[in-house]
């Protein structure tokens, strides 16, 4: 009896040589930085830049895998670091050791109490009410009810400002503030998520552009909360700090946690991109009327990938927060907690993770290191003008290199989208025939 043997060759695999290339190039220009700035300036841009990449590759999973665009980052830095400092500075025995916890506690009664009254008067059509009047009334009851809570909260709050500055932290491990950090981020972009995903990508921008800054606002004005303008410094990191081993010495410790962060990250993401899921979100990315039709989900599946990329956002703040040891609403700005990290994305190839992180660690350098090399730059023109032809020195050199940061970025962006729309490192889409 013959038998038919058939040999299936498969094809070999290509040599990263695109990859390894550019992340050789990445080395030697971290390398550069360290022997031209030193070793503590160099390690704490590094450590910056592994936090920036966690951001990075929250975005990139949004914009990337899924197709949104997520312009309000910086919000979610902010809850972030918001987090990282409630939980781990020390407790204000002020506050606790008086009446004002309880105030306080009993307004949050209140507002979960005229809440579950305004959700159930929208309710009351299954009541027989005409659906005209129950709108009425729901919004009647809700500016009513919000003047009330608002003015018992002022009173509080006022009070804690007065007597104990403001409400302290729970001086938790430092790690509790990031695992919470990103569980709140989670959390309000589930809100955020169920509202505006429906929107069209221009309008998602817009949206999420909005609700980025007033959640800065309202840190910003809430003193009893955050210090508001005051700022809280300093807070502790989750390695021994710079007083206890050196400021070298610490920032590496803090860079091989968030480098372990990162390849936990980076593993559980490329896991999910090649299993079921991640190509179920890339259909419905690619062409959502199609994956419809064949029964997925599309709004469950889009808010799980905004959720999940939002708690990412959270970690990374936290982590970036609790490494500067301040936290200032104040200095979240567009600028650099989501214009940075936009063009991050855009350098590495969006919904290629290690491109992303190529792109964090290369831009940031950028970032960082333009400012010094343009006023080498400037100095070097000056002096040459001075012996030359006799130039006058300006006063505000300094100034002026520091705003050569946005023009490098947008310099930078600019070539990127003319010459490699996709990245550097772009998605590898797998065809099957």
């Amino acid at each position: 009896m013959n038998t038919r043997r058939t040999d299936t060759v498969a094809a070999p695999r290509r040599f990263p040589l695109r990859e390894v290339g550019l992340f050789l190039a990445l080395l030697v220009a971290v390398l550069g930085v360290y022997a031209v700035m030193g070793g503590a300036y160099s390690t704490r841009m590094l450590v910056e830049a592994s936090c920036y990449a966690i951001l990075a590759l929250g975005l990139t999973i949004q914009w990337g895998y899924a197709g949104q665009f997520n312009a309000g980052v910086m919000g979610f830095v902010a809850l972030g670091g918001f987090c990282a400092m409630f939980f781990s500075i020390p407790v204000n025995h002020d506050f606790w050791g008086s009446e004002l916890p309880g105030e306080l506690g009993l307004v949050f009664v209140y507002m979960i109490a005229a809440t579950l009254v305004v959700i159930g008067a929208t309710r009351l059509d299954r009541l027989g009410v005409p659906r005209k009047l129950r709108t009425v009334i729901a919004v009647v009851l809700g500016v009513v009810l919000y003047l009330v809570v608002i003015n018992a909260l002022r009173g509080v709050t006022d009070q804690i400002e007065s007597r104990a500055g403001f409400i302290g932290g729970l001086g938790l491990p430092v790690g509790v503030g990031w695992i919470v950090g990103g569980a709140l981020a989670g959390v309000v972009g589930f809100f955020i998520g169920r509202v505006c995903l429906g929107l069209r990508s221009d309008y998602l921008a817009i949206a999420t552009l909005g609700i980025a800054e007033i959640i800065k606002a309202f840190l910003k004005n809430s003193d009893w909360l955050t210090r508001g303008t005051a700022t809280v410094s300093p807070l502790p990191w989750p390695v021994p700090g710079p007083e206890a081993v050196g400021f070298t010495l610490a920032r590496a410790l803090y860079l091989s946690v968030t480098a372990v962060m990162i390849a936990v990250i980076f593993f559980l993401l490329t896991r999910a991109y090649n299993a079921p899921w991640g190509r179920m979100i890339r259909a419905i990315r690619d062409n959502e009327i199609s994956a419809a039709a064949m029964g997925k989900d599309i709004n469950k599946r889009r808010l799980e990938i905004f959720v999940l990329g939002c708690i990412l956002m959270g970690i990374g703040g936290a982590a970036l927060g609790s490494f500067n040891s301040m936290f200032d609403p104040q200095g979240y700005l567009p600028l650099n907690h989501t214009f940075l990290v936009l063009v991050m994305v855009i350098l590495g190839g969006p919904g290629n993770n290690l491109g992303t992180i190529f792109g964090a660690v290369a831009v940031y350098i950028i970032w960082i290191m333009s400012e010094p090399l343009a006023l080498f730059l400037m100095e070097l023109a000056v002096s040459f003008g001075e012996g030359a032809f006799g130039w006058v020195a300006p006063t505000n050199m300094d100034s002026r290199a520091l705003q050569a940061r946005v023009f490098v970025i947008g310099l930078l962006i600019t070539l990127v989208l003319r010459f490699a729309p996709k990245g550097l490192l772009p998605e590898k889409v797998k065809h099957h025939g």
